[in-house]
């Protein structure tokens, strides 16, 4: 291959998945060999075509990495934010520039993934693949069985119904309810609005599974390499 689309380019540099990609260039934040384009099917001459982002230059990738992090509470998973928060980037140290995929509110923790592949990032946080997430949940109080049966069939949160999904008790007592919920979604905060929707509290969530990648004994904060098995698991899901 001696060309490849400016938008598709954009995203296996790692710098951010080719739906945002096509944003970046449409604000005419693009540029190729100093000249702003706003075509992200442009074709980028991948010997001697140089590319920037905001007038910094981007370069493909050499090598795919993936990676698998707990996240602890109380990081963000962006670069960086107005209230200068710690983010999920500032524990994970590898050469390349890698960035979540999807997102892991401040307040949850849980298995995040990260990587430089735009391609992947995309294809996992596209509606279409309805990809499953695993999250152990508690809340504040008694969780009724008529409110299990009305959130797994689908209520409406922010104007919007949610799809049907699982949710299994794992514990009961007078001051909480522990549950194993399963969600094919990924919208903001969904699993505490969900509850939120029958003023319930969430007091606690960590995802534990994305697809058929576990979280397992990986410590608060800890990350590492996946394995090609797992990557090519992920990649049979798309």
């Amino acid at each position: 291959m001696t060309t490849m689309r400016l938008n598709k380019y954009i995203s296996h540099t790692g710098l951010t998945s080719r739906r945002k990609a096509d944003e970046l260039i449409f604000e005419g934040k693009v540029s190729v060999n100093g000249k702003v384009v706003m075509e992200p099917g442009f074709q980028v001459n991948l010997s001697n075509d140089q590319v920037e982002v905001d007038h910094k230059t981007v370069a493909l990738e050499s090598e795919n990495v993936y990676i698998m992090l707990n996240k602890p509470i109380r990081y963000i998973t962006s670069v960086k934010d107005q209230f200068d928060r710690p983010s999920v980037l500032d524990l994970v140290k590898v050469p390349q520039r890698v960035y979540p995929v999807g997102r892991l509110d401040y307040d949850s923790q849980g298995l995040l993934l990260l990587t430089n592949d735009g391609e992947m990032t995309y294809a996992l946080t596209h509606p279409k693949h309805d990809i499953e997430k695993t999250y152990h949940v508690k809340v504040k109080g008694t969780v009724e069985d008529s409110v299990i049966d009305k959130l797994t069939k689908g209520i409406y949160i922010d104007s919007q119904r949610t799809k049907p999904c699982r949710i299994k008790r794992i514990d009961e007592t007078h001051q909480k309810t522990e549950l194993q919920v399963t969600i094919s979604e990924g919208r903001n905060r969904q699993i505490r609005k969900m509850f939120e929707h029958f003023h319930l509290r969430v007091t606690f969530l960590q995802r534990i599974t994305i697809g058929n990648l576990h979280l397992g004994e990986l410590g608060i904060g800890q990350w590492r390499y996946l394995t090609e098995e797992e990557v090519q698991n992920l990649r049979r899901l798309l």
